[in-house]
């Protein structure tokens, strides 16, 4: 049978806006408010910073997200910003991102949140010694990938179930913070070392970091078009509402300086206020986080594989939507085995967290800026009218690109090994993309020779 004629099954609308939001929320609200308010707390010289800090990452991530609005409802796609390089910049780039997203960005991500997932489950219950956090870490990817395996509703509902404890219980935090926690009996310096608003901002906007997986979904939300804007603008202000509300939370129950000599916030205040069952519960809090980001991070991250696919002969059975179940099966199952073997690597290094941090850092930050400047170029090539527009431009996209470059030189100014590592499996997709193209190029002269 020729293969013109064969059915094609595509993602089908099926996300509403609430499921949308649970997964843009699911991924940013994740980990990193648990440890890095504490690196902030050391690198701001006082309590307002602090906090003028939270809200300018909220707004830096309200910029990005209205970006990413005018591209995912113009561009409505299951590849996300794979789709927007690839109109943009051609479909070579597009191909290395979808790459670096594959072996480096996701996949990373995905292993860094099972690492916390991980560590913070051992201390209720350890499984097998110093294994154990790895152990947890490998359980949670093949529970989480075999249930969006079996349907894109398993993967959903698992979300909205896990982010509706994750708020849950960070309401409960908020309301013990305000409520028992003792003010710090006198105000003090922050911290010894100098204050560095630059590294403290580093840390807000990796903790912010996540928002733009929703634009993996643009093509399975019901009225895409209309509803991804409204997403994305709910999701970030509901997230920038979540963390200055916990910060202040952390402030009143520890004050600034407390903060800043303390490795884990969060369990610290409820030591401080609940004793030992307070530190059981945050840590029970953190797992369920960690689920959750690690969760949504799977559901989006093999969209973009999906896509890769679709375009090129060689990674075809990535390309291949499984209609009864409405998911990308295959791209789901390569991606676990990945994330399975950084999980080993991390293992290995015995640095997990740290090791998955570098490397993903200037890979993801690089390729998040190209996406930036995409909008400028799809403005200036396809400038028809579009169902959502950003505000002020090209004030906000230049806003936007802007702090993707500070990022990026950040990224690689304070990560180690594991950077140089994340750079050299991106730049091992140079052949991959050579053996890709010849491989279209013979298909597509085969298929001319047929006609």
């Amino acid at each position: 049978m020729d293969s013109h004629n064969q059915t094609v099954e595509t993602p089908r609308p099926s996300l509403s806006v609430l499921d949308a939001c649970a997964i843009i929320v699911g991924v940013v609200v994740g980990v990193g408010i648990f440890r890095t308010p504490s690196i902030v707390a050391a690198n701001v010289p006082n309590e307002a910073t602090f906090l003028l800090a939270w809200v300018l990452g909220g707004l830096v991530s309200l910029a990005g997200a209205l970006c990413y609005a005018e591209l995912a409802t113009t561009y409505p796609h299951a590849g996300g910003d794979y789709h927007y390089l690839s109109r943009a910049f051609g479909k070579d780039m597009a191909f290395l991102f979808a790459w670096a997203r594959l072996v480096v960005i996701q996949s990373g991500s995905i292993a860094l949140l099972s690492f916390v997932f991980g560590d913070y489950a051992t201390q209720i219950l350890p499984l097998g010694g110093p294994w154990s956090p790895a152990i947890y870490a490998a359980l949670a990817v093949c529970v989480l990938t075999t249930l969006n395996v079996m349907g894109v509703k398993q993967g959903s509902r698992t979300q909205n179930l896990l982010v509706s404890i994750k708020i849950l219980g960070l309401t409960v935090m908020f309301i013990v913070g305000v409520v028992f926690g003792a003010p710090p009996p006198q105000p003090s310096a922050a911290a010894s070392s100098p204050p560095a608003f630059g590294l403290a901002m580093i840390l807000v906007l990796l903790t912010y970091g996540g928002w733009n997986e929703a634009a993996y979904i643009s093509s399975e939300v019901r009225e895409g078009r209309r509803n991804m804007a409204r997403a994305l603008l709910w999701s970030i202000g509901a997230i920038t509402t979540i963390y200055v509300l916990i910060n202040l939370t952390y402030l009143r129950g520890l004050g600034l300086a407390t903060m800043a000599r303390s490795d884990v916030v969060a369990a610290d205040l409820m030591r401080q206020t609940l004793g030992t069952p307070g530190a059981i519960f945050i840590s029970a809090l953190v797992s369920v986080a960690a689920l959750g980001s690690t969760n949504a991070t799977i559901f989006t991250g093999a969209r973009t594989s999906y896509a890769l696919g679709k375009d090129f002969s060689l990674l075809r059975f990535l390309g291949r939507w499984h209609s009864a179940a409405n998911t990308p099966a295959n791209a789901l199952l390569m991606q676990g085995i990945i994330v399975l073997l950084l999980i080993a690597l991390g293992t290995w290094a015995r640095r997990g967290f740290e090791t998955m941090v570098d490397y993903t850092a200037p890979v993801f930050w690089f390729f998040f800026l190209l996406t930036g400047l995409s909008l400028f170029v799809l403005r200036t090539q396809d400038p028809t009218p579009r169902p959502f527009t950003v505000p002020l431009y090209p004030l906000t996209p230049l806003l936007f690109c802007a702090f993707c470059v500070f990022m990026l030189h950040s990224s690689l100014a304070y990560t180690g090994i594991g950077a140089l590592v994340g750079v050299s499996a991106l730049l091992l997709g140079g052949p991959v993309l050579l053996v890709a193209r010849r491989r279209n190029l013979r298909n597509s002269w085969k298929l001319g020779s047929n006609e």
